[in-house]
């Protein structure tokens, strides 16, 4: 028997493979359409579209859909949930960073 291709196996587990439809991903997040195409709108996400020009979502892109549905669902403008996100993410980076050329300056440990 030919060996299987762990091709198909590998989309499963990767967060950036565009899996989801636009009415699936919105089903999942509880939202509508409209939501996703205005967190598109905002900048927040940018969902890739498939050969028909349908917008395809990834399980990354509906982690951060989800962390904008939690913001305004408790209030927050969607404009104002999109900025902070985006400003949550560079600071993140930020911290990734710091901690990376902090590193650097460590003297390594001898055996």
């Amino acid at each position: 028997m030919p060996p299987r291709s762990t091709r198909p196996t590998d989309k499963f587990d990767d967060d950036d493979y565009p899996a989801y439809t636009m009415g699936r991903a919105a089903e999942m997040l509880g939202a509508t359409p409209a939501f996703l195409r205005a967190l598109g709108e905002h900048r927040l996400i940018t969902p890739l579209r498939s050969e028909g020009g349908h917008r395809r979502y990834s399980r990354y892109q509906l982690r951060i859909a989800g962390r904008a549905r939690e913001l305004v669902d408790s209030g927050t403008p969607i404009e104002a949930a999109c900025r902070i996100i985006i400003l949550e993410d560079q600071l993140e980076e930020a911290r990734r960073i710091n901690e990376e050329l902090r590193g650097q300056g460590r003297p390594k440990p001898s055996a």
